[in-house]
This record gives structure tokens, C-alpha cells and sequence, in this order.
């Protein structure tokens, strides 16, 4: 399996693209498809999109997920 995920915040419009196997995350600047801008579209109505990824939780600071602090 893909050690690759695609991540977007609330309040953003970036994409990044994070590689986990090469330890890398850039910006996302893809040319524009049908299936970036459904997805787009979604986000923008407050929706969420997941896809073969089974956790993912977004902390204030790396500290706080290495010492198992998560917001809930």
C-alpha cells in the first residue's frame, strides 16, 4: 500500500501532498480536473473527504501527538 496522503485544513484552500516513506510534505499545485473540483466543492460546503486512511487528527504542535495529547 501507498505510504502517500493527500491533506487539506478547514479555513484553506492549500493541498499538501505528504510522502511518508521519502519523510517529505509539499504543496499540491495540480492542474485543474473534474475530480479536484468536486472535491473542492465539498470541502468549501464544510464537508470532509477520507479515503484509505483509518486515523488522521490534526494537533496544535508535534509535542502534543508525541506525548499522546489529542483534542477531542
Amino acid at each position: 500500500m501507498s505510504k502517500v496522503v493527500v491533506i487539506g485544513f478547514p479555513g484553506s484552500d492549500a493541498v499538501w501532498v505528504a510522502d511518508i516513506d521519502a519523510g517529505t510534505v509539499r504543496p499540491l499545485n495540480p492542474a485543474p480536473s473534474p475530480q479536484l473540483d468536486a472535491i473542492t466543492q465539498i470541502r468549501a460546503a464544510g464537508g470532509t473527504v477520507v479515503k484509505d486512511v483509518n486515523l488522521a487528527i490534526a494537533v496544535e504542535a508535534s509535542d502534543s501527538a508525541f506525548s499522546g495529547l489529542f483534542d477531542t
